[in-house]
C-alpha cells in the first residue's frame, strides 16, 4: 500500500469518532447464527484465508480504496500471515454467484461480500454458510445468512444530498423542475439513498423525472438526462439529484450537450477525484464523503474474528434486519458532505487526494479561487 494510502488510512479512521472499532473478542462459540459468533474453522495462529468479492470497477473506489484497506487490515490483524484472495463481478450478478462457489472451492475462511444484486446473491451465500464460511456483508446488505455487515447509514446519505440540494436551490426551489437519477434496482443501497433524498426534497421541489440507472452506470444516466432534458425543456430543470458521482459526471454531460447554460446544481457521491475536480470547477455542486478506511477495518475486523470462531459484539455495535436475517451484527459509519467549502478539510486533510492530485492544469486557476494551494 502506497505512503498516501497508509495516510488515508490512519488518518480517516481517527475522524469516525462515531464508530466503534474496537478489537475483536476472545470468546468462542460456534455455530450461533446472526448473534455475533460462528462457525469459522481458522487457526489462531493467523493463516487464514480472507475471500473479497467486490461488485464493480466503474467507481473508482473499489480498486483505489476498499481493495487495499482491506489487504492492508488483515494483514495487520493477522501478523502477516493472512491472505486476502480477491474477485471482481464486474457488475454481474452471475459472475458474482460463480466467484462465491469458486472460493467455496478453495476453501477460504471467511468472505466479505459487496453483492451486485443483493437478492440473487442468498442462495450463494447459504452455500457459504452450509460449507462453514461466515460471509460479511461489505457496503450493501446482502441477503441470506450473513454474519455481520459493515456500510454507511445510507439513508443518511440520501439525506445528505437532499438538504445541499435544497440549499444550493435556495428559494428557486420551485422555480422549476429537478430530475432525480436514482442508482440500480439491484442495489439496496440505491432504494435507501432514494428514500433519505426524499425525504427532505418532497414537498419542496418539483421533481418532473425520476429514473432508476440501470447498474449505475454513466452512460445510463447520460441517456436518461438527455431524455428528461428533452421532456422537460432544458430551462425548466432547477436541479439535478444524482445518487453517486459517476452518474453526476454522464448527467452533467447530458446538460452541456443540450446547452444548459449556467448549469443547474448537481448532487454526487463518492467523493471521486473526478466529481472533486468538477466541484472545484463549479460544474458540480456536491458529493458524499464517505471514509472507507473506517469500513474497511470494520470489515477486516469482523471477517477474521469470524473465521477464528471469535465473537464480534466488540466491533458491531449495532444491529440490522435484512429482509432475510435479524439482527445482523453490523458497523454503520457517518458520512460528510463535500462542498468546495471543505475539501482541504475533508479528502485532502485525510490524505485521499493531494492537492497536486485535484489542481491539476485544467483545474489550476479554479483550485486557486477555491483557496487550494
Amino acid at each position: 500500500m502506497n505512503t498516501r494510502m497508509r495516510r488515508a488510512a490512519v488518518a480517516v479512521a481517527a475522524t469516525a469518532m462515531a464508530v466503534s472499532l474496537a478489537a475483536c473478542g476472545s470468546a468462542k462459540e460456534a455455530g450461533e447464527k446472526s448473534t455475533g459468533t460462528t462457525t469459522g474453522s481458522a487457526t489462531a495462529d493467523g493463516a487464514i484465508k480472507v475471500g473479497l468479492l467486490l461488485p464493480e470497477n466503474q467507481t473508482a473506489r473499489y480498486e483505489k480504496f476498499d481493495k487495499p484497506l482491506i489487504e492492508k487490515q488483515v494483514k495487520e490483524l493477522t501478523g502477516g500471515k493472512g491472505e486476502v484472495v480477491y474477485a471482481n463481478a464486474k457488475q454481474s450478478a452471475t459472475t458474482q454467484n460463480s466467484q462465491v462457489d469458486t472460493m467455496i472451492t478453495n476453501k477460504v475462511d471467511v468472505l466479505i461480500l459487496d453483492a451486485v444484486d443483493s437478492k440473487a446473491i442468498a442462495s450463494a451465500v447459504k452455500k457459504a454458510k452450509d460449507a462453514g464460511i461466515p460471509v460479511v456483508a461489505y457496503d450493501r446488505l446482502a441477503e441470506g445468512p450473513i454474519e455481520g455487515y459493515t456500510s454507511f447509514d445510507n439513508e443518511e446519505v440520501g439525506k445528505v444530498q437532499g438538504k445541499a440540494l435544497l440549499t444550493a436551490l435556495g428559494d428557486k426551489a420551485k422555480a422549476g423542475d429537478i430530475v432525480m437519477m436514482n442508482g440500480s434496482v439491484t442495489d439496496p443501497n440505491a432504494a435507501l439513498f432514494k428514500k433519505g433524498a426524499h425525504a427532505e426534497l418532497d414537498g419542496k421541489v418539483n421533481v418532473g423525472k425520476e429514473y432508476d440507472t440501470v447498474e449505475w452506470k454513466p452512460e445510463n444516466a447520460n441517456t436518461n438526462m438527455a431524455a428528461a432534458i428533452s421532456a422537460l425543456g432544458k430551462d425548466k430543470i432547477v436541479g439535478v439529484y444524482s445518487a453517486n458521482d459517476g452518474m453526476a459526471g454522464g448527467i452533467i454531460t447530458a446538460l452541456k450537450a443540450a446547452g444548459v447554460s449556467p448549469l443547474p446544481p448537481v448532487t454526487g457521491q463518492d467523493a471521486e477525484l473526478a466529481g472533486v475536480q468538477r466541484i472545484v470547477a463549479g460544474e458540480q455542486y456536491m458529493s458524499v464523503y464517505k471514509p472507507y478506511a473506517p469500513e474497511a477495518e470494520a470489515a477486516a475486523k469482523m471477517a477474521v474474528a469470524l473465521a477464528k470462531g471469535e465473537k464480534t459484539d466488540s466491533i458491531a455495535t449495532s444491529k440490522v434486519d435484512s429482509p432475510t436475517t435479524k439482527g445482523v451484527p453490523s458497523v454503520l459509519v457517518p458520512v460528510v458532505s463535500l462542498t468546495k467549502d471543505n475539501i482541504k478539510d475533508t479528502v485532502v486533510k485525510d490524505g485521499v487526494y493531494t492537492v497536486a492530485e485535484i489542481c491539476t492544469d485544467k483545474y489550476a486557476a479554479a483550485c486557486g479561487s477555491a483557496g487550494l494551494k
